[in-house]
């Protein structure tokens, strides 16, 4: 049987440098304030590459109560395609501090959040984000309310966690100026639930909607509106009641792109084209649909990697735990064009 390697330990770099523990220790830790000199610093540093000595990062944590790791607990943000984006954000700001992202994928059990939640807590995780597939209301395991959080692509109702989450109010009012610029002015909107659901995605976008429009001069036609649930066939069913209407609008803003590839359908049955007889825009960007509708479809793009990054520098600059400062980031929404809109018939 062949002799297993032994793991160098910090005292076999000492014996190697010919300098003490404590020394190989302080030049370790990078203390700028040290006084050891360039040149034993140096020997550590070759005794280090020589040996593959690496520090015990379990040991460290034990030490100093917190581990160089970011735990990230979604929903099914890690599988879902459109938003796996927030991982990669995360990620790259916890780089640079030298912080590794431990993500776990619940799928939206509560046991399994529950036993990742104690798994990490076990080994010194101190720092987490808490993210969810879609901006919507959500309530910490009460585990983490001692720790330090950043909701993720969610709002926290009790406004006492730290959260970042899409501005769905500026992206609805950017999505139906989008439309007002084109020359529309009797713009349909399909929403993705009811107002009723606070559901922030369909609350906002519908504010954005409505504050557009009377940013324009426009009046809001209650029977320009529907509220669905955000599916292809919700989209393909409120599509075809606007443009059955005796006075069909020459626009329609689809609060998620699923509803907009639901909509195209409807218009297609019925021989209209897009964006000539009728202009739409989505929102979210999907990009399983959005860049694959014909025409391409204009969206606007929910901020996944700026979001990410922005959580995990909350976290990392101690922001998450400053008391007495404002408790919700709401970052942009691009407006991504392609081929949907147009300038209406009855203009051209």
């Amino acid at each position: 049987m062949a002799a297993r390697h032994r793991t160098p330990t910090m005292w076999d770099v000492a014996r190697a440098a010919g300098v003490s523990q404590a020394t190989v220790s302080i030049v370790l830790k990078g203390d700028p304030g040290s006084r050891v000199s360039a040149t034993t610093v140096e020997r550590i540093n070759d005794a280090v590459q020589a040996l593959g000595y690496r520090p015990n990062a379990t040991a460290k944590a034990l030490r100093e109560r917190v581990a160089e790791l970011v735990g990230f607990i979604g929903d099914e943000v890690a599988s879902a395609p459109f938003a796996g984006e927030i991982v990669e954000g995360a990620q790259e700001r916890a780089w640079q501090d030298g912080q590794l992202l431990l993500v776990v994928n619940t799928g939206g059990r509560r046991d399994l959040e529950q036993a990742a939640v104690e798994q990490m807590l076990s080994h010194q995780v101190r720092r987490f984000i808490y993210a969810s597939m879609y901006n919507r209301p959500v309530t910490l395991p009460p585990s983490l309310e001692s720790e330090e959080v950043v909701i993720l692509n969610a709002v926290d109702p009790s406004g006492t966690t730290w959260s970042v989450s899409p501005d769905e109010v500026e992206g609805g009012r950017a999505a139906t100026r989008r439309l007002i610029d084109a020359g529309h002015r009797r713009i349909a909107m399909i929403d993705i639930q009811t107002l009723e659901s606070r559901l922030p995605a369909a609350v906002g976008r519908y504010e954005g909607y409505v504050a557009a429009l009377e940013d324009a001069g426009l009046g809001i036609d209650p029977e320009l509106v529907r509220f669905g649930g955000g599916s292809p066939e919700h989209g393909f069913e409120h599509a075809g009641a606007l443009m059955d209407q005796a006075a069909p609008p020459t626009a329609i803003f689809c609060a998620n792109d699923r509803t907009a590839w639901g909509a195209y359908q409807a218009l297609t049955e019925r021989g209209l084209r897009i964006p000539d007889d009728v202009s739409i825009v989505g929102f979210d960007n999907q990009e399983t649909v959005a860049p694959f509708l014909r025409p391409a479809l204009t969206t606007m793009n929910l901020p996944f990697r700026d979001m990410g990054w922005a959580a995990a520098d909350l976290l990392l600059t101690g922001g998450a735990a400053r008391k007495g400062k404002a408790r919700s980031m709401r970052l942009r929404c691009e407006l991504v064009e392609r081929d949907s809109v147009a300038t209406p018939r009855e203009r051209a």
